[in-house]
C-alpha cells in the first residue's frame, strides 16, 4: 500500500518518514520532491516561468503516479511518500491513478499548531542559509500558511490527522503507524481502469427548470464531468447513460434517451480516444432533485451551471461537447462531431 503523508512545511513529514520505514518492515520512503527537482533541469524556462509551483505541472503529477506504481511493482509492501497537497483536484488525479492499478492509498495529515509550524521553517530556512542551501526544492511564499488553512477542511474530511505538536519525528512516527494498524486514513475511491484501447462512453444531460445543466464531482480525478461511464460489452450506450446515472444518483430515467451529440474523440498519446455520446435525461423535478444521492466513494458533489459558468468546471474538450449538445437540444436534431466540432459546420452554427 501506498502511506501518503501530508501536511504543510515545517510539520516533519520527511523526517517522520524516514522513522516510519523503520517502523514498517519491507517499507520504502519515495520522495516526490525529487521528481520536481528533475524537471526543473529538464523543463525549458518558459515553461517553468508559467507556474509557481511545480505541482502545477501536469507532467509532474503525471511522473508522481507512473513513478510509484514502478517502485511498487518493483518492490512491493509499503510506499511512505512524504508530500504537501493542498489542491483538492491535485490530490483526486493522483490517488485516482493509484486506485487505476489498485494500489491502495492510506491518507493522514500530520497537523501542528501554526506558531510552532512557523518557528520550524524559519528555523530550517536560517540553517539552510548558514549552510549555503536551499530549504527547500519549492519555494515558500511569505504566506505559505494562508493555502494550508484554505484547504485544512477538505484535508480534515479525507486524511486522517495526526497531530505532531512536541513530538520528535520517531513519536510521530509510532502515532501514524498506530494508526495504520487500526485502519485510519483508508482512501475508499472508485477504481477506474487505464483503457488499453479506445472507449465508448456515455454521458447523461440532465437539467432544473432554470434549463441549468447537471455536473458532478469526481472523487477519483480532478475536474467536474456529466453523470455516465464507460459503456460495458455488449450494453447499448443509452442504457449505459441510464444504468450510470441509476448508480451515481440514484435516479430512475426512461429508456430510451435522446441522442444529442456522437462526438469522436481522436487518441492523444499517451491518452486513448473513442466515441462520446451524450443523451438528453430531461428535466428533473424538484422532488427528483431533493433526492439525489452521492456514493462517497466516487463523487464528491453536484450542482446545477449555466453554459457560461460550466466553463470554468469543465475541460475543454467537454465544454465544447457540452456547448454542442446544447444547440442540438436547441434544434431537436442530434449532431456528429470530431474532435468536438462538427463534421459538416451549419453556417449558422455559434
Amino acid at each position: 500500500m501506498i502511506v501518503w503523508l501530508n501536511g504543510t512545511s515545517g510539520v516533519g513529514k520527511t523526517s517522520t518518514a524516514r522513522a516510519l520505514c523503520e517502523l514498517l518492515p519491507g517499507s520504502t520512503l519515495f520522495d516526490p520532491e525529487l521528481i520536481g527537482k528533475g524537471l526543473r533541469m529538464m523543463l525549458p524556462r518558459q515553461r517553468l516561468a508559467e507556474v509557481t509551483d511545480y505541482q502545477e505541472l501536469p507532467t509532474w503529477r503525471r511522473l508522481v503516479v507512473d513513478t510509484v506504481v514502478a517502485l511498487y511493482a518493483e518492490l512491493g509492501g509499503v510506499l511512505v511518500v512524504p508530500m504537501t497537497l493542498l489542491q483538492q483536484d491535485h490530490r483526486d488525479e493522483i490517488f485516482g491513478g493509484f486506485a487505476a492499478y489498485r494500489i491502495p492509498v492510506r491518507h493522514l495529515l500530520l497537523h501542528a499548531e501554526e506558531t510552532i509550524l512557523r518557528e520550524r521553517v524559519e528555523s530550517r530556512t536560517a540553517l539552510a542559509g548558514t549552510l549555503g542551501e536551499a530549504a527547500s526544492l519549492r519555494t515558500l511564499p511569505p504566506d505559505h500558511m494562508t493555502p494550508y488553512q484554505a484547504a485544512l477542511p477538505w484535508l480534515r474530511a479525507d486524511a486522517h490527522l495526526v497531530r505532531t505538536d512536541g513530538l520528535t519525528p520517531g513519536e510521530a512516527a509510532a502515532r501514524v503507524a498506530e494508526a495504520l494498524r487500526e485502519g485510519a486514513g483508508t482512501c475508499t475511491l472508485v477504481q477506474t481502469l487505464k483503457p488499453t484501447a479506445e472507449t465508448v462512453a456515455a454521458g447523461v444531460l440532465l437539467f432544473d427548470d432554470e434549463d441549468r445543466v447537471l455536473l458532478v464531482d469526481p472523487t477519483y480525478k480532478s475536474g467536474w464531468e456529466f453523470p455516465g461511464g464507460v459503456v460495458e460489452p455488449g450494453e447499448a450506450p443509452a442504457r449505459a447513460g441510464v444504468r450510470e446515472v441509476a448508480e451515481e444518483l440514484g435516479l430512475d430515467l426512461p429508456d430510451p434517451l435522446r441522442l444529442l451529440v456522437l462526438d469522436w474523440q481522436p487518441s492523444q498519446p499517451p491518452q486513448y480516444g473513442g466515441l462520446r455520446l451524450l443523451f438528453d435525461g430531461g428535466r428533473l423535478t424538484e422532488h427528483q432533485i431533493g433526492k439525489l444521492l452521492l456514493p462517497a466513494d466516487e463523487l464528491r458533489g453536484w450542482r446545477f451551471v449555466t453554459e457560461a459558468e460550466a466553463t470554468s468546471l469543465l475541460s475543454p474538450d467537454r465544454m465544447r461537447r457540452l456547448t454542442w449538445a446544447l444547440r442540438a437540444r436547441e434544434r431537436n436534431h442530434p449532431l456528429n462531431l470530431e474532435a468536438g466540432q462538427p463534421v459538416a459546420l451549419d453556417p449558422t452554427s455559434p
